[in-house]
């Protein structure tokens, strides 16, 4: 059985992924790290269906933690087959206020993470010769957002990390592909400013914001072995906001 880990995985896109894995016949290492609630039931819902899914609690925004993670899942789960950097924070501020405090906690969390994770697997899927690593970006990372600039610069970042990681793992057959969301209707967007929604809403070509599932059903075909030549690539899935020429 291949092990998947799936970072930030006790609800809203996180979870969606874990559960749609889990039901590929993926051991599901589930990260989190507070919504331990969430997270235990994930992980009760993918047992109850016949699937195995165990839980792993880290601060990925602490160096040492994220650094030991993959460690940890492995010594329990078995080599990761397939890792998905999911988790990821917000702060709404305008860039003449953001502290650099500020600014370094999104960046630790959002793509310093999603780099250590990326080191500390990329060895032992060369060796394997076979792996997935799929980083959950964006609108944002393509398109700038306002009063979220370390948002913004972050998840553009995992664009970048992941064709150097596409070029330098392809020889081992391991691939390395971005998955770009707009708004999905989660957590994150439930308390949006009903002004913001009507705006979002009329800047979407298919007029409506996206599920979890939606969004979940792209990385698990790029998990999948259908997707084994693809590499180095983001796909949208934002009901067309970022469509492009």
């Amino acid at each position: 059985m291949k092990t998947a880990l799936v970072t930030g995985a006790a609800k809203g896109i996180g979870r969606a992924v874990a559960l749609a894995l889990a039901r590929d016949g993926f051991r599901v290492a589930l990260h989190y790290r507070t919504s331990a609630s969430d997270a235990e039931a994930t992980v009760a819902e993918i047992g109850a269906s016949g699937g195995d899914a165990r839980l792993f609690a880290a601060d990925l925004a602490d160096t040492s933690q994220a650094e030991t993670l993959v460690k940890t899942v492995e010594q329990a789960c078995g080599p990761v087959h397939t890792l998905v950097c999911n988790a990821g924070i917000i702060k709404s501020n305008l860039l003449a206020f953001t502290s650099y405090s500020e600014w370094r906690e999104v960046m630790a969390a959002n793509l310093d993470a999603a780099f250590l994770l990326t080191k500390a697997v990329a060895r032992g899927m060369a060796r394997q010769r076979c792996g997935r690593v799929i980083y959950i970006s964006s609108d944002a990372g393509l398109m700038g957002d306002l009063m979220r600039g370390a948002y913004s610069a972050s998840k553009a970042g995992l664009l970048g990390l992941a064709k150097t990681a596409a070029r330098e793992l392809a020889a081992s057959r391991v691939t390395v592909n971005v998955v770009a969301p707009g708004v999905v209707e989660t957590d994150m967007t439930a308390d949006m400013p009903e002004t913001r929604r009507v705006k979002q809403l009329a800047a979407i070509p298919m007029g409506r914001f996206g599920r979890p599932e939606e969004v979940a059903a792209a990385v698990r075909f790029l998990a999948s072995d259908a997707a084994a030549w693809i590499t180095g690539e983001t796909l949208c899935v934002d009901g067309g906001l970022c469509m492009r020429d």
